[in-house]
């Protein structure tokens, strides 16, 4: 009987994962099962420029994983039963349950919606329907309409800027909690304030955002900060299934895994992408980011591999050295970080580091939707070798 592979998700990590191991595990010997939400594979880091009005490259993942073994299912994961071994999903078919032997969840993260009025009333820009959504309110935007951005990270400084250079017949606004770009270097955040200048962007800094009304998000003092349209992009959580699945979790309801990236309770189930909570090299846990994606997923897929096969374990770095962030087409970011994760005083700015942003992304791109890369590895076999738990002990 062929040992069960599933994977839950095909983001950046899972999609990659998915796409190695059918291309170092033999087919005689393992079954892989990707589910995911949607039948594409859907560049997150290129949201926000959907958003604006940019098409995206079209990737249907039954042409990713063509030729490659794996069965893949269009399918929400709406519960994990971690001792019975069995997922439960539901597609266009009704709800099903799919029985695994080893399990690789790379489910990812979305916005965080705990602020009230969050998810009625505003656009996050995490996922390609709500993208599609702002694209489609913007359209029916008259020249002068108001669009407010709220958040203070990378991908609302993406979303703001890219909005206001696309849409220039637009009145584009940010409100953030802190101050914006204050924990870049002094280079990096003048780089960023001119953008701000030059964009016509309104900064509402030192604004907390306590709800979101029809047409309006309500700060901490009681401002009105009025909107014909109101994008969210204050920070991202990830699902509640693992932690009612009783994998263990931090409060976050990220999941607790070891230096494989195996589930410290639960050793059959490898976790990759923003539902890891692991340390890197610096002693601090990994962020949410494309960058500790594509490594915890490298980790993961050697683990699996090695566990499986009784082949060495290769160990890969998980560093995070620092954040590209692109302001427009045509401008950009690339803030470098010490060890303790703090702003270094030199940063890439300008032109040259938007292309090098853009080649990046094209290169993630491309990469998980070619896993195969034009021919395959050697597959290997299984082998009957210690269990994940009894090599922990």
């Amino acid at each position: 009987m062929k040992h069960r592979i599933v994977v839950l998700g095909a983001g950046y990590a899972g999609a990659f994962a998915a796409g190695t191991l059918a291309r170092k595990l033999h087919p005689d010997d393992f079954q892989i099962t990707v589910v995911n939400a949607e039948p594409d594979f859907v560049e997150r880091l290129r949201l926000h420029q959907l958003a604006a009005g940019r098409p995206l490259r079209h990737r249907p993942l039954a042409r990713v994983f063509a030729g490659t073994g794996i069965e893949l299912r269009v399918a929400r994961v709406r519960a994990l039963d971690v001792e019975r071994r069995t997922v439960t999903v539901a597609g266009q078919d009704g709800v099903d349950e799919l029985g695994y032997d080893t399990l690789l969840y790379a489910l990812g993260s979305s916005a965080d919606e705990t602020v009230p009025g969050v998810a009625e009333h505003t656009f996050p820009v995490a996922a390609r329907e709500s993208a599609l959504g702002l694209r489609a309110r913007l359209d029916k935007l008259a020249d002068g309409g108001k669009v407010l951005v709220v958040g203070g990270n990378l991908t609302a400084i993406e979303t703001v800027t890219e909005l206001a250079e696309a849409r220039p017949g637009l009145r584009v606004a940010l409100a953030t909690s802190g101050e914006l770009g204050g924990w870049l270097g002094a280079s990096a955040r003048g780089q960023l304030l001119r953008a701000v200048d030059r964009f016509g962007i309104t900064l509402h800094e030192h604004t907390t955002v306590a709800r979101v009304e029809p047409g309006a998000a309500i700060a901490a003092d009681g401002t009105a900060l009025r909107a014909d349209a109101i994008v969210w992009a204050a920070g991202f959580a990830v699902s509640p299934i693992a932690a009612a699945s009783g994998l263990a979790v931090v409060p976050d309801g990220r999941i607790r895994v070891d230096r494989q990236m195996r589930s410290v309770s639960h050793p059959e189930v490898y976790v990759a992408g923003d539902s890891v909570f692991v340390l890197g090299e610096n002693g601090l846990p990994l962020p949410m980011s494309c960058a500790s994606a594509g490594f915890t997923g490298m980790q993961a897929t050697a683990a699996i591999v090695g566990d499986r096969t009784g082949r060495s374990i290769s160990t890969t770095a998980l560093s995070y050295v620092g954040n590209h962030i692109s302001l427009g087409r045509k401008d950009a970011i690339f803030q470098l970080v010490d060890g303790a994760a703090q702003a270094r005083s030199w940063a890439l700015r300008g032109r040259m580091a938007a292309r090098i942003k853009a080649a990046i992304l094209d290169l993630s791109g491309w990469s998980v939707s070619h896993p195969t890369f034009g021919k395959l590895d050697r597959r290997y076999r299984a082998v009957t070798a210690p269990a994940p738990e009894m090599a922990l002990g």
